[in-house]
């Protein structure tokens, strides 16, 4: 199935009305505003928070590291036996990345990621977690039907391929290391990176070819 052809997925319905929304960002207003006039927080600083979730804290970090085991078989060994060491090897590592482990997917077993508590993420390689992650509906029914959540997000597995749902925590979470495009070996490290999307990485999509 694709995602044309797939119904609306339940997970990405708005959570808030826009009026809801407006609310909300007021009163983010009111409080950035407390902050910077006591003198708590600056300005430029919570600029530079929001840029590097933007720009450097994200999904690309992930995306490469996947692209990187898919062009190193040493580095995708290391990856899957020491997933913390080996993801800083390129230099992402820190709060909420301390206890990294990697799963593959393959022909015959397709993993996804949950955190059933709350919403435990791997920060240094995808960023903040998506809304749909943090979801009640997602975080409680993906541990019993994750063939039928799959299916909500477009994604169809074979019944003779095993699916393992995979529990983040505060003590360990989970990086999904996709199966490559089928023109992976015409491609450079760079231009597979650039395929590799963060709902992948976490086990709801396959990477498309280029």
């Amino acid at each position: 199935m694709s995602t044309h052809d797939a119904p609306p997925n339940p997970y990405l319905a708005p959570r808030r009305t826009a009026d809801e929304s407006r609310e909300l960002e007021a009163r983010v207003a009111k409080l950035e505003r407390a902050l910077t006039d006591r003198g708590i927080v600056t300005r430029e600083t919570l600029d530079r928070v929001v840029d590097l979730y933007e720009h450097d804290i994200g999904p690309m970090n992930g995306a490469r590291v996947v692209a990187h085991a898919w062009c190193d078989p040493e580095f995708r060994a290391r990856l899957l036996d020491d997933a913390t060491a080996a993801i800083a090897e390129l230099g992402y590592s820190g709060l909420q990345g301390e206890h990294m482990v990697a799963v593959e997917n393959t022909s015959d077993v397709h993993n996804v990621v949950v955190c059933t508590l709350c919403s435990c993420y791997p920060w240094p390689v995808l960023g903040l977690p998506p809304t749909w992650y943090k979801s009640p509906a997602y975080r409680s029914r993906v541990v019993i039907d994750p063939r039928g959540v799959l299916a909500d997000f477009g994604l169809t597995i074979p019944d003779d391929v095993e699916i393992r749902v995979w529990d983040s925590s505060a003590e360990i979470r989970y990086l999904v290391l996709p199966e490559p495009p089928a023109n992976a070996d015409s491609m450079d490290e760079e231009a597979l990176a650039a395929l590799v999307t963060r709902d992948a990485m976490i086990g709801v999509a396959k990477v498309a070819a280029g």
